[in-house]
């Protein structure tokens, strides 16, 4: 019997600016609309979530400002990086985060972008409120704290 070689699962596409910048309130797991080279081009992890949010637009939520790069081997028929995508979710959720984004001070934030074990790209978004500059000099206390720590455990191993 032929063994199936073993696939390595697509990377994941992370913010990791969001968490310094927001704190979250809530976390939703959508759906997203792409194109064939869009799947190809983040399934090889060419994507840029970093200045990404989200707005609604006639009742249907978008993202914007993510940049999925252009696919290498595609033809003349490859996607624009920066185009609007829309993001799929119940009719429910979107009421519910519409309702809370109309509310001062609530954003909508892409956090990372995976795959699932069916294989269908899905962005997780939250619903997020902006840090003050005390909170974010906090967060990176704590950080530096952590880090000592692990060092010292280290050491005394």
């Amino acid at each position: 019997m032929a063994k199936k070689s073993a696939k390595s699962a697509p990377p994941e596409i992370v913010n990791r600016r969001a968490t310094y910048e927001y704190h979250f309130v809530q976390e939703y797991v959508a759906g997203i609309a792409l194109t064939g080279t869009e799947v190809k081009s983040l399934r090889a992890g060419n994507a840029n979530l970093t200045d990404a949010y989200c707005l609604f637009e006639n009742g249907e939520l978008w993202i914007r400002n993510l940049h999925i790069a252009e696919y290498d081997f595609g033809s003349d028929r490859n996607h624009d990086p920066r185009r609007l995508r829309k993001l799929l979710l119940r009719k429910s959720e979107l009421r519910k985060l519409e309702r809370r984004v109309r509310e001062k001070g609530f954003t909508i934030i892409p956090v990372k972008i995976a795959f699932n074990e069916r294989g269908l790209a899905k962005v997780h978004i939250a619903l997020a409120i902006g840090k003050k500059a005390h909170d974010k000099r906090e967060a990176l206390k704590q950080r530096e704290e952590k880090r000592e720590l692990e060092r010292l455990k280290k050491a005394y191993k």
